[in-house]
């Protein structure tokens, strides 16, 4: 099976719209709403209402609905593939045999249990015999190898500056709590984070060996460590600038400016031969130089040893996947643990993604939803080209570039052309840890292959069966994994109105990203290189500035607010998907008439799709969390906000100046 990566070189004209016919697809009831709302006050609650009052959350879980917490469904799918292909009889090597050899090693926690930490023995040991900072960094090349970015985050990607080619990157990393500002806050949630956290290493310790007493003064010295290493990490929002991250450095100056971190030889350990690095937080790496000197290595080695373990923790015996569940859920608000089934289908599609992938689509990805998808998204585009067209804020030659842009972005459907090859990978039946090592080094291996070669733009960096959907800048290209082509986001038997303002609003919100604060500094080769005349960029950043001014008054949990700046470019992405897609409804048959379909008009049933793929009931702690660190606002903001600025819908729901949403129209943003 061949994915179709389409291409558009030219603009595409508005008359050859695809159109569908709506009487030809099945009569699908809305039957969520909550009638004694009014939609013009919270339309979140009013259009899933019913749903959000009678569902219960999974015990398991987080949280339940639409968006990620349908990869819980997914989890389940997968792994009633994983329990039917792991009692076959298969080749050796064969994908079924590894994908289901490595559940099965996974679901034995009989033989788990009995090694207890034995796996991780030889690091710890390897750990002690650190004698001097060569040595450290030698030990942490190694750990680079398989995946533990423990200081040292390393990496291959596409150059900012020369999209076709792939050259080294190093991030900021070293932190064992989900950000910085964790270290830093004094609120009641997050000082209950850092006991908990403080308490987890505590117990890690003690799990490996270490008195009661000795193991808190251990955790307390590698917090001490964590906390220094924070204060030199970039907020999210300073990693949103795209220029201020990149910083390609030549490694005779790297050596010359962190002595102690002795890049050569880290290269060398890590068999990486370059010359250069896009070192993207470069105070992280003068802080962690600075304090390889001034830490006592001693210390060092305490901090190493509380990582390796965190890093194995999940794949050791059951006390210490205990331990890991007493602290996330503090974070999380999860009450019980995970199935080992479902922890299992979530490792298996981590390690070994693409094997399982092509399991997943054989069963349940139709072949005709993609074709039903290119049709949607070039209807999009056309859509997007004309709002393009009709901008007064923007000059005609930077309309012409932005067209140029829009036609020239590559499209992925469904599974990648290309699957990966695991053929390097090994997996046994009784070896979980070390299927675990094995894919974690063989993907390793598939990184450094790409260092300094040119960019394999067929490349995935999702699962097919993730529930997701992502825009690379650096390729110019959208991605739509099977996994969300499913209800409530895609229906090949639904009607316009349901597809459009489902995975239509999605597929906006993907070509948006190439517009956002973000993407807009990209050209259509995905270069960053200005495209723009200098008040076309003004004119676009007042714009900016208006979505991060008004998403900053949202509120959830009566007073925590939407960081505005941090989630500027999704915010940007929901409001012009949205009427991207709605431009694109209204070109179809369904959309110029308005026959109600049960008891909604097809306006009134697109905006009701769009509130529906965005259902989500969730714990509080885990909307805290995601406050905290989600570039997305929150569910019930994807939905109110972006339609408190789409007119469309004041009309459809008869919105008036006394109802909660509205906002006059001079104040309603328009972007794209």
């Amino acid at each position: 099976m061949k994915q179709r990566l389409i291409l558009f070189m030219t603009l595409l004209s508005l008359a050859s719209f695809t159109k569908t016919n709506a009487q030809e697809k099945s009569f699908i009831e809305i039957t969520e709403v909550d009638s004694t709302l009014s939609p013009g006050d919270n339309f979140y609650r009013y259009a899933n209402g019913k749903w959000y009052d009678s569902i219960s959350i999974p015990a398991s879980q987080s949280g339940v609905g639409a968006y990620m917490f349908m990869n819980y469904p997914q989890r389940i799918r997968l792994q009633g593939i994983l329990d039917s292909v792991s009692q076959g009889q298969h080749y050796l090597g064969s994908i079924e045999q590894k994908v289901g050899d490595f559940y099965v090693s996974g679901m034995d926690t009989v033989t788990i249990n009995k090694r207890g930490y034995d796996p991780i023995k030889p690091i710890l040991s390897n750990i002690k015999a650190i004698s001097d900072l060569p040595s450290l960094m030698t030990f942490v090349a190694n750990q680079v190898k398989v995946d533990n970015s423990s200081i040292m985050a390393f990496g291959v990607g596409a150059d900012d500056k020369n999209s076709n080619m792939n050259i080294a990157h190093a991030y900021q990393t070293g932190l064992g709590l989900p950000d910085r500002d964790y270290y830093f806050k004094s609120d009641s949630s997050t000082v209950a984070i850092q006991e908990a956290y403080k308490t987890y290493l505590a117990t890690l310790f003690q799990l490996t060996g270490s008195e009661p007493a000795q193991a808190k003064r251990d955790a307390a010295l590698v917090y001490n460590i964590d906390k220094q290493l924070a204060e030199s990490h970039r907020t999210r929002v300073e990693r949103r600038d795209v220029k201020a991250n990149y910083n390609k450095m030549a490694l005779k100056d790297l050596e010359k400016a962190q002595p102690n971190i002795g890049w050569s030889n880290f290269l060398k350990h890590l068999g990486a031969k370059t010359d250069s690095i896009d070192i993207a937080q470069p105070p992280y790496y003068d802080k962690l130089n600075e304090l390889l000197k001034t830490t006592p290595l001693e210390n060092w080695k305490v901090y190493l040893k509380a990582n390796v373990i965190e890093e194995y923790a999940s794949h050791l015996s059951k006390p210490f996947v205990d331990a890991i569940f007493e602290f996330n859920k503090v974070i999380s608000g999860q009450a019980v643990q995970k199935s080992r089934g479902e922890i299992m289908a979530s490792e298996v599609d981590n390690y070994l993604g693409e094997a399982l992938g092509q399991l997943y689509v054989k069963k349940y990805f139709p072949e005709d939803a993609k074709m039903r998808m290119l049709d949607l998204v070039k209807n999009v585009q056309n859509a997007y080209a004309a709002r393009i067209n009709k901008l007064e804020w923007m000059s005609d030659s930077t309309k012409i570039k932005a067209k140029e842009k829009l036609f020239a972005m590559r499209l992925k459907i469904g599974y990648p052309d290309k699957w990966k090859d695991y053929s390097n990978v090994n997996i046994s039946k009784d070896t979980y840890f070390e299927n675990i090592v094995s894919a974690a080094a063989a993907s390793y291996q598939r990184e450094m292959a790409k260092l300094d070669q040119p960019v394999d733009k067929s490349e995935w960096y999702t699962t097919p069966s993730t529930v997701t959907a992502y825009n690379n800048p650096s390729a110019n290209e959208i991605v739509f994994p099977a996994g969300i082509l499913q209800p409530p986001y895609f229906d090949n038997n639904a009607d316009d109105a349901l597809n459009y303002g489902g995975i239509g609003m999605v597929i906006g919100h993907e070509i948006t990203h190439t517009f956002d604060d973000q993407g807009a500094q990209y050209d259509k080769d995905g270069n960053v290189k200005n495209w723009w005349t200098e008040d076309d960029y003004a004119q676009f950043k007042s714009r900016i500035q208006q979505v991060k001014d008004q998403y900053s008054t949202f509120t959830v949990l009566d007073s925590l607010h939407v960081n505005g700046d941090m989630t500027v470019g999704e915010n940007t992405a929901d409001i012009a998907g949205i009427a991207v897609a709605y431009d694109a409804f209204k070109m179809t048959p369904e959309g110029q008439n308005q026959e109600k379909i049960g008891d909604f008009t097809p306006d009134q049933r697109f905006f009701l799709s769009v509130a529906r793929i965005w259902k989500v009931k969730m714990k509080d702690e885990f909307l805290r969390l995601w406050i905290n660190n989600n570039p997305h606002s929150p569910p019930i903001w994807r939905v109110n906000g972006p339609l408190m600025n789409t007119s469309p819908f004041y009309n459809a729901f008869d919105v008036k100046v006394d109802n909660k949403m509205f906002l006059p129209k001079e104040d309603r943003i328009t972007i794209w």
